[in-house]
């Protein structure tokens, strides 16, 4: 979703950090039933990102963010896990690690 912001002369323009962006997720599951992204963006439920099971056993989605770091988790069969492949792990709230990712 482009936003068109105004700028001091009254014309439009767009704005990086107003656009969502599609970001790929993947998890590597292969006994898993059920996978889902949990994050501050969907706050944290479980029921908003359920990912699609691959061929070779992998689980991928693709979820739109827009600019900014973002906190989340693989939920594997109900139990959260971190993303290996994550730009970093961080504290939330609760002191609990969870994933990062950062959108540019």
């Amino acid at each position: 979703m482009d936003k068109l912001q105004l700028n001091g002369n009254g014309k439009g323009r767009y704005s990086a950090k107003s656009m969502a962006k599609p970001i790929n997720f993947l998890c590597i599951a292969p006994e898993a039933q059920e996978v889902c992204v949990i994050g501050d963006f969907n706050e944290w439920n479980g029921n908003s990102h359920a990912m699609n099971r691959q061929f070779d056993g992998s689980w991928s989605t693709q979820i739109d963010l827009p600019h900014g770091h973002h906190r989340y988790q693989f939920l594997i069969d109900g139990k959260p896990s971190l993303d290996p492949s994550a730009n970093g792990v961080v504290r939330n709230e609760q002191n609990q690690r969870v994933s990062l990712i950062a959108v540019s």
